[in-house]
């Protein structure tokens, strides 16, 4: 099952209110899914890039599906326009610092919990709030839902670059995480996997790189430099990218998948991208001749998401259609979050 036929696919999108519906459209399996899940949902971080499509989904879902639960999003929002907007859809807010022990044991022990929260961007200058935010705090939250459903969102970089021609790494390959950012992730999968052991809670742990859309993610970075002419560094010169929607349908169904031990899943697009060939279509698409330096390395950070593609089907919107919409996007100069990734980096250190 692929799904493709299930979706709309737009020519372009003009507005974030069309796009956030996209990316909130659930999918029959979602709604199916809900439709027999029991219990209240809660999302931790919701406030971050995925958290307002991925809420959104999940209470489209219910509604959908007929079923009356209640869905909170717990986290340290940037604005009271921002908690509005959750508001507006349903989403009962909680405001507060899930580093607070204290602020944690308040929280309703609902049976489904999404974990979001994390901190990447400026983690090399803050190492132990790094540490913090991405394995002290999941441990507190094993600890506090014991009895919940977890699906937690972890990252491919614990997984070593791999060379180009393996297909990528498989959830049954030994980590091996370069720099501490991607240490402290593993350290957060460690806490959950210690937390699923030690009260038999159903765990799922989303290994994902990395998720796109038209506001952020390699493919603006890529776009955003081939536009200005800012010169390219292609020297880690492949990626896996899925668009957001689909992530956000992968990871709401892998509520269904929960296991303890902790059961992890990879989170990625079917294809193996060539940053020299994302950037030359981004070019033929704004008129400019993009400027590359380096060379391809014969390894880079890949993942396999061939199990997820056995469960839940194969993405519903190819990367060839996110290409061009950005483009469009980027042309009629719409908003950008102005959230690099930093998918170039190979040290390890962001």
């Amino acid at each position: 099952m692929t799904g493709m036929e299930k979706v709309e696919i737009p020519e372009k999108i003009v507005n974030e209110e069309q796009l956030d519906e996209l990316l909130s459209r659930p999918t029959p399996e979602a709604i199916e899914m809900f439709s027999r899940i029991d219990g209240d949902i809660m999302f931790l971080g919701a406030g971050g890039k995925i958290g307002p499509t991925l809420t959104r989904m999940a209470k489209r879902a219910c509604e959908a599906a007929g079923t009356a639960k209640k869905i909170y999003g717990v986290s340290l929002f940037e604005s009271n326009e921002q908690r509005a907007v959750f508001e507006k859809q349903g989403i009962e807010t909680i405001h507060g610092d899930l580093l607070d022990r204290v602020f944690i044991e308040s929280l309703p022990r609902v049976k489904n919990v999404f974990f979001l929260a994390g901190m990447k961007f400026g983690s090399e200058d803050n190492l132990s709030l790094t540490w913090a935010v991405n394995s002290y705090m999941p441990a507190l939250v094993a600890d506090h839902f014991s009895d919940s459903r977890i699906v937690a969102f972890s990252t491919g970089c614990v997984y070593p670059l791999v060379p180009v021609k393996s297909g990528g790494s498989l959830e049954t390959d030994n980590p091996e995480p370069v720099g501490e950012y991607a240490q402290s992730c593993l350290g957060r999968e460690r806490m959950f996997e210690y937390g699923s052991k030690k009260h038999q809670s159903l765990v799922t742990l989303i290994r994902l790189n990395y998720s796109v859309e038209l506001r952020y993610g390699v493919l603006v970075d890529i776009a955003t430099k081939v536009k200005n002419r800012i010169p390219l560094d292609i020297t880690m010169g492949y990626f896996n990218v899925i668009w957001q929607g689909d992530v956000n349908d992968y990871v709401l169904r892998s509520l269904d998948i929960a296991a303890s031990p902790a059961r992890i899943l990879n989170v990625t697009g079917r294809e193996i991208l060539k940053v020299r060939d994302v950037a030359l279509e981004f070019g033929k698409l704004f008129g400019e001749k993009p400027e590359l330096i380096g060379e391809e390395a014969p390894t880079a950070l890949l993942n396999n998401s061939g199990k997820a593609f056995d469960l839940f089907g194969y993405p519903r919107v190819p990367i060839e259609k996110v290409i061009y919409w950005i483009a469009e996007w980027m042309k009629a100069e719409k908003k950008l979050l102005g959230k690099p990734t930093h998918f170039e980096v190979r040290d390890g250190k962001y």
